[in-house]
């Protein structure tokens, strides 16, 4: 039971990181004169930061968050489990707030 459980949820782990990496294919900044900066390091945080929440992610999000919500009822995976991968959604598109609120003081 245990091997099929890992089984299952390493499965739409590894499809979901498939697809963000397939579809995440964006012109490069270097060519967009108006994304630019004056750092290149500026630049490829701006662009990580734009692929980690942008609307690729957000996708993948809702379906991660509709999946493991399914599978929660279904009993399928344990509650436990499927609230760590919902708390990690919420932090991961949380994350500029908490940092903002965090430099606030």
């Amino acid at each position: 039971m245990e091997h099929r459980m890992n089984a299952l949820t390493t499965l739409p782990a590894r499809i979901a990181a498939f697809l963000m990496l397939a579809l995440a294919s964006q012109p490069a900044f270097a060519q967009d004169q108006a994304a630019r900066s004056e750092s290149p390091i500026t630049d490829a945080l701006l662009w990580m930061q734009g692929l980690l929440l942008g609307p690729i992610a957000t996708s993948l999000a809702v379906m991660a968050v509709a999946g493991v919500g399914f599978m929660m009822l279904t009993g399928r995976m344990n509650w436990r489990y499927g609230g760590t991968v919902i708390i990690g959604v919420f932090i991961i598109f949380g994350a500029p707030r908490l940092v903002n609120s965090i430099g606030a003081f």
